[in-house]
């Protein structure tokens, strides 16, 4: 029995060391590439949505942009000595979508197309 449980622990023990020495190699990749990956809320309704956002979200530096409909969680690869994630943030706002960080203004709101406004879909 203290065999096992000996055997059990030692198992644990290299499972644990495994896994943070993977975590920080890929860390010390992302470090050497400057390549971020981020994953965040977009409010948004269809496909115009779609391609609006993932443009907006092409600022310098982003070398891919995701939106998924159904969830409304964008992932944006960006290399992050060319931009920051709230400057990918104030862009997509900026094209009238509400992002977690970032509202877009009234202004630019009620730019977008009539299939787009995701706020007029809410219940209040």
């Amino acid at each position: 029995m203290k065999n096992l449980i000996k055997h059990l622990f030692i198992g644990a023990i290299v499972s644990l060391i495994s896994v943070t020495v993977n975590a920080q190699e890929k860390s010390s990749e992302a470090a050497q590439t400057g390549k971020v990956t981020c994953k965040f809320k977009v409010e948004g309704v269809c496909g115009m949505c779609k391609t609006k956002i993932e443009n907006a979200a092409y600022v310098k530096g982003v070398k891919l942009a995701s939106w998924d409909k159904n969830t409304g969680i964008i992932e944006v690869v960006y290399k992050s000595d060319k931009t920051t994630e709230l400057q990918i943030h104030e862009s997509i706002a900026k094209s009238g979508y509400d992002t977690e960080k970032v509202k877009a203004e009234a202004e630019d709101y009620d730019a977008l197309p009539n299939c787009c406004k995701y706020k007029e879909l809410e219940v209040h």
